[in-house]
């Protein structure tokens, strides 16, 4: 299957380590390149403000899919390809869902964590079968990991999950994935 739309799940903030935005920049270019539309969370600020950003710069194609409630919270994103208001939470990660063909995790706080395991969580369910990548900059993700091996090593997982993630460490080693070549 050849990948033409990605997800990035990830923060409206920046965080404390400059490498996140780094690599939030390094992805929408690499996206932009490879003529990959952006489906993210519709802010302009963040990480997600960043990706966006880089994927526009770069003649991309940007959509971007926020809850009335986060329209203004997370200021939207007004220079996209397409920004869709949509009613809540629940309706704005069926859309991102339904226009992707793989997500992408970059470091972020809980409503990123909510698309990571709502994503996780439709696959172990056969909702659908949507490749998903965590890049795990500096080791962002190390002690989520451990814990869904916790989950797993404890018996309550019906599968493994990780023979539907990969995880990575940085954009330059994503863009190797065989999914991507």
């Amino acid at each position: 299957m050849s990948i033409r739309s990605l997800a990035v799940f990830c923060g409206s903030k920046d965080g404390r380590d400059k490498l996140f935005t780094a690599e939030a920049q390094r992805l929408g270019n690499w996206m932009a390149s490879r003529s990959m539309r952006l489906v993210y969370g519709g802010g302009n600020v963040g990480l997600m403000g960043a990706v966006a950003n880089a994927v526009m710069e770069n003649g991309g194609s940007v959509v971007g899919v926020i809850p009335e409630i986060l329209n203004a919270r997370e200021r939207s994103h007004k220079t996209i390809t397409e920004l869709l208001v949509v009613g809540d939470m629940h309706i704005r990660k069926r859309k991102m869902y339904e226009l992707c063909d793989a997500a992408i995790i970059l470091p972020g706080g809980y409503g990123t964590l909510d698309e990571l395991f709502e994503m996780i969580t439709w696959n172990n369910l056969s909702i659908h079968d949507k490749s998903i990548y965590i890049i795990n900059l500096n080791g962002f993700y190390d002690h989520l990991l451990a814990h869904i091996e916790t989950m797993l090593h404890n018996g309550f997982l019906y599968e493994n999950p990780m023979h539907r993630i990969t995880v990575v460490p940085n954009v330059a080693e994503l863009v190797l994935q065989p999914e991507f070549s």
